[in-house]
């Protein structure tokens, strides 16, 4: 509800404050006084454009401030928890247009940009202008006020649960889809790097002790040669080194008591000789090792070529990193392998996630067709009241994709003259058309829809009389549940006011200024006479608005 609206510096308006009521607020004044100035001072705080054009004084700032309370409104609490803003029970929104003509936001003194200024004033404030393209052309309310009607809250609330299961498993399934098309792309040349590997079966630090084997056999027949003389010299030979250490060590006993070194020397020997007996055994071990083999010569090389290739070919050194890259292929491959059968039970999730879904959206649909005939009846029946006779709406419901609100397209069709023409409303329908069109439907809806604020600006515009008083009935009715406020040129629609303000032109330090006062029962039922009779009402205009306003 708007409590509060202050304009300061604004076209022709130097400083005002109007406090409204939470009911009907009727708005009323000569052409010209400046009722549409202060439709364009709220459009300020509403989210529209800033022009720094429209500053009266040029030194000073435009500042206009809409105080508004929104006690236990769980779409405000939303966004103020989304946007880390203060306070959920009372919004003041202001906007600042500097000297400059920069311009600012603000929501409780918090700085906040256009579109938040906008997604807030949405929460808030319903304008409806003459010349508007009105909210009731557009889809998803037309879809709204039917769920409204069909209390449809619950099953749509588990719809856009179920639904959002659906879209998340579907989103992930194509992702994995996509993952499995790229990977068999390249799924026939891994297996077939992998089993190359596999093949040759390496084992640990293959290469490089087959290369030392190798280097051994191939030389075999030297080696033997070499190690034959090597422990022959030491242990076999006509004069065997061993031998000779032996004589050398026991004369170095025989003369060890003699000095005091020779002990140690000996010890020394001694050590010496053992090592080179294990020397000489150890190398005639290694000879007994030793055997030419040309089979397993060639069975060697055959390993190293195919080793060495698949180095070459995979750019690396060593056995180490070619069972890596095995390693590697391995997992690639059981990777897809692990996708296939994540798709598949993907798809059977989604699909019954989505039957689920499609099952909450065909009973969300039926209860839509079935509020259909009754609510067009109703409509037609309010326009004739308002002054739209020959008007009458449908309603078109067509198959359309699953969503988070069902598989419905909703579409209000308009026939303004039954011409049996139908057309969507914002192809056919007038501004004025649309505002008592707008004002018929939120009549029957408005128990049912979380409404905020309605701003109804001349949406008497064509019609007099009868049709004129409808307007103010159905009004009326509406603002005992809603904040309205509505500018009228209709005596029968000011007469139903809860508060009555009156715009004026007054002159204020040699400056042509508008304003606007609440008025008293007496200044209401004058000013009313007024809109009847002219500048100077008639007695009888007198009596009349004021049986007007006491009915």
């Amino acid at each position: 509800m708007l409590q509060k609206l202050t304009i300061r510096n604004y076209a022709i308006i130097d400083e005002l404050q109007i406090s409204f009521s939470g009911h009907l607020n009727i708005i009323t004044g000569e052409t010209g006084a400046g009722k549409s100035i202060l439709m364009g001072a709220l459009n300020l705080i509403l989210g529209e454009r800033a022009d720094s054009a429209v500053l009266q004084d040029k030194a000073k700032k435009c500042v206009v401030e809409g105080q508004f309370l929104t006690r236990n409104n769980p779409a405000i609490k939303a966004f103020v928890s989304r946007h880390e803003l203060d306070g959920d029970e009372e919004m003041i929104v202001r906007r600042e247009i500097s000297v400059a003509g920069k311009s600012r936001g603000f929501i409780n003194d918090t700085p906040v940009n256009l579109s938040q200024l906008k997604e807030l004033s949405s929460l808030l404030v319903d304008l409806h202008q003459q010349f508007d393209t009105l909210e009731i052309g557009e889809e998803n309310f037309q879809r709204d006020v039917l769920d409204a009607l069909a209390d449809n809250a619950t099953l749509l609330s588990e719809l856009k649960g179920m639904f959002s299961q659906y879209a998340a498993a579907k989103k992930q399934l194509e992702a994995l889809c996509a993952e499995e098309a790229a990977a068999n792309k390249e799924l026939d040349y891994n297996r077939f790097l992998f089993d190359e590997l596999e093949e040759l079966s390496l084992a640990e630090n293959e290469l490089e002790n087959g290369e030392s084997d190798l280097k051994i056999l191939s030389n075999a027949e030297n080696i033997k040669h070499q190690l034959g003389a090597l422990y022959t010299e030491l242990k076999d030979g006509e004069q065997p080194l061993l031998q000779q250490l032996k004589l050398i060590q026991h004369k170095m006993t025989t003369i060890r008591n003699f000095h005091p070194q020779l002990g140690s020397l000996e010890e020394r020997l001694k050590s010496s000789l053992l090592e080179l007996q294990d020397v000489a055994d150890e190398l005639e071990h290694i000879d007994a090792g030793i055997h030419y083999d040309p089979e397993r010569i060639q069975i060697l090389n055959d390993r190293l070529s195919a080793g060495y290739k698949l180095l070459k070919k995979h750019n690396v050194a060593s056995t180490a990193q070619l069972l890596e890259i095995k390693e590697s292929l391995e997992v690639k491959l059981d990777a897809v392998l692990n996708i296939s059968h994540e798709i598949s039970r993907l798809e059977k999730e989604t699909a019954e996630l989505k039957e689920k879904a499609a099952k909450l959206a065909k009973s969300i649909s039926a209860r839509r067709h079935n509020q259909v005939k009754a609510f067009t009846q109703q409509v037609n029946k309010l326009l004739a009241q308002v002054g739209m006779p020959n008007a009458r709406i449908n309603i078109s419901i067509t198959d359309d994709v699953l969503s988070a609100t069902g598989m419905d397209a909703v579409d209000f069709l308009f026939d303004a003259n039954k011409s049996n023409r139908f057309e969507p409303l914002h192809k056919v329908a007038s501004g004025g058309e649309l505002s008592r069109l707008m004002l018929s439907v939120k009549s029957l809806v408005a128990k049912k829809l979380a409404l905020p604020t309605l701003i109804f600006d001349e949406i008497d515009t064509g019609i007099s009389g009868e049709a004129a008083r409808q307007v103010g009935i159905i009004m009326k009715d509406l603002s005992e549940a809603h904040q309205l406020i509505a500018i009228t040129h209709q005596p029968q629609i000011a007469a139903k006011a809860s508060a009555h303000y009156f715009v004026y032109k007054a002159i204020v330090n040699d400056k042509i200024a508008t304003s606007i006062r609440l008025l008293t029962n007496d200044e209401r039922i004058t000013a009313i006479a007024q809109m009847l009779s002219g500048e100077r009402p008639t007695a009888a205009a007198l009596e009349n608005a004021r049986e007007m306003v006491g009915n």
